[in-house]
């Protein structure tokens, strides 16, 4: 894609942008003293930090390099993708924000473990550590994907030598910074992904210059759908809504920034915020893709180097640079908070119930680190079995979904779920869905249209064959504010 000159250019521009952020990490790890610090940035972050890593987090590089190939292959029809996750983020600002950030307050939570565990038992905290790892080692193996998808196109490295580079510098940069550094770093990252996506759209449509000839070249197409919002079947739209969608309630990564917020005022506003943004961005990848095959007539392409075909195409090369830092931005900012919400989730809920107290701050910080270890090597042997970026990342959510969706939602709002009956759906849910993604999906059926169904009859079944349990203390809280 490069002469050798530009491709040692780009090397050197790559290799000192990574030793910029193992740097910033290292310099943040001087004031990151105690275990919240490290897993909930003190409880004290300010409204544009909040933002741009709400961004940063939501924005990957499933969004600028999956997302663009849907749009190129598929047309219009895929700003579902945008729009499944913008609908469930808005009923979270709504309704479950509030609900989240007082409990979060109120009893000190780090992990979504420690609300399961509190609505039903530590026994919970099992399930619900399987069903976060299951989901973040898949989105964040999704990242080394991209990182290396990125060094296999531009300096021409093997796809697989590319993953473990990316595996080792991100797990390093990690494991010494915390929630701290990230949210610094994603304050970064957030503003170039930003300004760099739209950019490139402004340039793309300047080129086009006429609409309605991109308008009347997608009619043309194929079977004239292509421009059309509606042009998605029925299965698809639904896989996309119970995991793209249906995975933003129980983002463990988003319960932590309402909880890293310095107050309820701050989440609130950061959140709304981070919806408009993070829309925007998701709906301009996927017309990035559509105007590259209708627009500048790129048909005969790899569908999946579209970004890279597009800035090749309508930037110099320094500006090309600028947006391949932007899209190395925007994996960084995904791979390195998905680290820490899985590993948030081993330290918390597996070894700090077994060490109780006795652990000091500084030996819970080790076990943090030594946590994102673990994570990371889960999450390379992910991304090395299923390399397909948007697959990946579905099928990590369908996990997430089928295991604990139905637990956390009708736990919040139902007070007449037992504490057997979240319990089991934790299980059955997640259970099924791991069997049915392991069988390869029997008769066409994704994993979340067996396991979500299962967890949500389960949960009510066993709820209502039960003898009905003493109102559990969290609504007697929640009736003060909510």
């Amino acid at each position: 894609m490069f002469s050798n000159q530009q491709e040692t250019i780009l090397i050197t521009i790559i290799a000192v942008y990574f030793v910029f952020l193992f740097g910033l990490s290292l310099f943040v790890n001087r004031s990151t003293k105690t275990y919240e610090d490290y897993n909930v940035a003190g409880r004290s972050t300010k409204l544009m930090p909040l933002i741009l890593t709400f961004v940063g987090t939501a924005i990957g590089g499933s969004i600028l390099l999956g997302y663009m190939t849907k749009g190129y292959l598929f047309g219009m029809g895929q700003q579902w993708l945008a729009i499944g996750f913008t609908l469930t983020s808005i009923v979270i600002a709504a309704f479950l924000l509030k609900r989240i950030r007082l409990l979060g307050e109120k009893y000190n939570m780090v992990t979504l473990g420690d609300f399961t565990a509190l609505r039903y038992g530590e026994g919970a905290r099992v399930p619900t550590v399987i069903s976060i790892l299951c989901a973040y080692s898949a989105i964040t193996g999704m990242q080394f994907v991209a990182i290396a998808t990125i060094l296999n196109l531009t300096i021409d490295l093997n796809m697989t030598a590319g993953i473990l580079i990316g595996w080792v510098l991100l797990t390093l940069k990690t494991y010494f910074g915390g929630l701290k550094s990230v949210m610094l770093q994603d304050a970064i990252h957030g503003t170039i992904q930003t300004v760099g996506i739209f950019f490139l759209l402004f340039v793309i449509l300047f080129m086009v210059g006429d609409w309605g000839s991109v308008a009347e070249s997608a009619r043309n197409a194929e079977d004239g759908n292509m421009l059309s919002i509606f042009n998605i079947g029925t299965s698809e739209f639904l896989v996309y809504m119970l995991t793209i969608g249906a995975y933003q309630f129980v983002r463990q990564d988003v319960w932590q920034r309402f909880w890293a917020a310095k107050d309820i005022k701050t989440a609130k506003t950061g959140f709304w915020a981070a919806i408009v943004l993070g829309f925007l961005t998701a709906a301009i990848a996927v017309l990035i893709g559509f105007l590259g095959k209708f627009g500048l007539n790129m048909t005969n392409i790899d569908p999946a180097l579209i970004y890279y075909e597009i800035i090749g195409q309508v930037l110099p090369f320094p500006l090309v640079i600028v947006m391949l830092i932007a899209l190395l931005a925007t994996v960084i900012s995904c791979a390195d908070s998905f680290f820490l919400a899985a590993s948030s989730s081993i330290v918390n809920d597996i070894i700090k119930p077994r060490v109780g107290h006795k652990a000091s701050d500084k030996k819970m910080l080790t076990y943090s680190r030594m946590s994102v270890v673990i994570v990371s090597i889960v999450s390379v042997l992910l991304a090395l079995y299923i390399p397909q970026l948007v697959t990946l990342w579905i099928t990590g959510s369908a996990m997430l979904v089928s295991g604990l969706l139905a637990p956390v939602l009708f736990g919040l709002f139902w007070r007449r779920t037992t504490k057997t009956a979240g319990l089991s759906a934790m299980w059955a849910g997640l259970i099924v869905a791991v069997a049915w993604q392991i069988a390869g999906h029997p008769f066409g059926l994704h994993p979340v249209f067996l396991g979500l169904p299962v967890s949500i009859i389960t949960l009510v079944t066993v709820t209502l064959a039960s003898q009905e349990e003493k109102e559990h203390a969290i609504f007697s809280e929640m009736k003060k504010t909510v």
